[in-house]
């Protein structure tokens, strides 16, 4: 059992508010009526345990979480790719919260990436896109 609460009656949303799409995304789970819990994790710190299930949960590498290609992760890190085993990328998301790639949702046990806020409209509408599924 993971540590991150599942209920498919909630929308969970982990998110930065660093950065414009996490705030537009934040505001849209909050008003859609639906029952929510938000995370912002420039304000509430992720456990290393909580950031592994999440990238386990979208079937990625914790380093795929990071947005390796923003400025300011450039400025830090410079140009050259960096090799960090997965401490290593926690600390930068817990130091760098601007730096997670997307948002992500859970709702149920489905765990979805958000790039956009028109993501978190077809995800609520499943006739939009087709991508909710029934939950029993």
């Amino acid at each position: 059992m993971g540590v991150i609460a599942m209920d498919k009656k909630q929308i969970t949303l982990y998110y930065s508010s660093e950065n414009s799409i996490g705030k537009q995304l934040n505001a849209y789970v909050e008003s859609s009526g639906k029952d929510n819990l938000t995370i912002d994790i420039s304000k509430t710190n992720v456990t290393g345990t909580q950031w592994a299930e999440l990238a386990d949960g979208l079937g990625k590498k914790i380093s795929e979480l990071v947005n390796t290609e923003h400025p300011d992760f450039k400025d830090v890190y410079g140009e050259d790719t960096i090799d960090l085993d997965d401490d290593g990328w926690l600390k930068i998301l817990n130091k760098y919260p601007s730096f997670l790639k997307n948002a992500i949702v859970i709702k149920g046990e489905e765990y979805i990436e958000l790039t956009s806020a028109s993501d978190f409209k077809q995800y609520m509408d499943p006739d939009s896109a087709g991508i909710e599924k029934p939950y029993k």
